[in-house]
């Protein structure tokens, strides 16, 4: 059971403690820059277990992708990335999630990194995201955990924010602001995924829980953050493995307490 420390907690984005919020441009720059490992390390981690269900000749798209870090750690030649946006890195630009408007079944696999808590209509999503894989595609999802001690860091950061009260099956209430693509509300993957009756009464038509894992902490919160920046301690991969593995420890025993990331694959019947 998931705990909580209050139902709910919305922040005004003028009140956001991180910096560079959203600031694709900078992430993109600093990444190339090569200067901080840690982020590096998280995204490496991030990615690399997605390779396990991806073949090279598959044809796959991520939505949501923002600076576009996958394109960095993802083997597959006929990979593109997209956004709601007309960044100039993206293969195909000012694609909405939840109405993609590409081909019916056409996709091998599809890739949503920590962009589920900022989608409106999550129900919407799950449909276009069945709509366009094929039969047996693999929907490879990164997302938030939402563990006390993620709370407690978005409370003290005022970033984002959770509301574990709200429908996310809803086609007509939002789960986070619609007119905010950087709004999130991070209850929403727990919301989703751990009512697992309700998951199989809104889509276990549609989708099977390939597989399913907890892990990040110390390593996602001394990462300097991906697309909005704060204060890290810099390390080497030295130290940044022995962080994992502390990271692994803390997450098998205590989960609730400490994950702050969940791999999820959802396979397409």
């Amino acid at each position: 059971m998931m705990l909580r420390i209050k139902n709910k907690a919305y922040f005004a984005p003028e009140s956001n403690r991180m910096r560079k919020v959203g600031n694709i441009k900078n992430a993109i720059e600093e990444f190339k820059a090569q200067k901080n490992k840690n982020l590096f390390f998280l995204l490496k981690n991030r990615f690399g277990w997605m390779n396990k269900f991806i073949s090279k000749n598959d044809q796959g798209i991520e939505v949501g992708a923002g600076a576009g870090f996958s394109k960095n750690f993802i083997q597959c030649k006929n990979f593109k990335i997209s956004d709601l946006a007309e960044y100039d890195h993206l293969d195909i630009k000012n694609i909405d999630a939840q109405n993609t408007k590409l081909e019916n079944n056409f996709y091998d696999f599809v890739i949503a990194v920590n962009m589920v808590h900022h989608v409106p209509y999550p129900i919407k999503f799950f449909n276009e995201m069945f709509r366009i894989l094929k039969k047996g595609g693999k929907l490879i999802i990164q997302e938030a955990y939402c563990s006390l001690t993620f709370q407690l860091i978005t409370i003290l950061m005022r970033h984002e924010g959770f509301d574990f009260t709200k429908n996310v099956w809803s086609k007509n209430a939002p789960s986070s602001d619609e007119d905010d693509i950087w709004a999130g509300n991070i209850a929403v993957p727990h919301l989703i995924f751990d009512d697992l009756e309700k998951f199989q009464d809104e889509l276990g038509s549609k989708f099977e829980i390939k597989h399913q894992k907890f892990y990040e902490c110390l390593t996602f919160l001394n990462s300097g953050g991906v697309s909005s920046k704060t204060f890290y301690l810099p390390l080497n991969f030295f130290f940044l493995k022995f962080l994992n593995f502390i990271d692994g420890f803390l997450v098998k025993f205590f989960p609730n307490f400490f994950a702050m990331g969940r791999q999820i694959v959802l396979i397409k019947k």
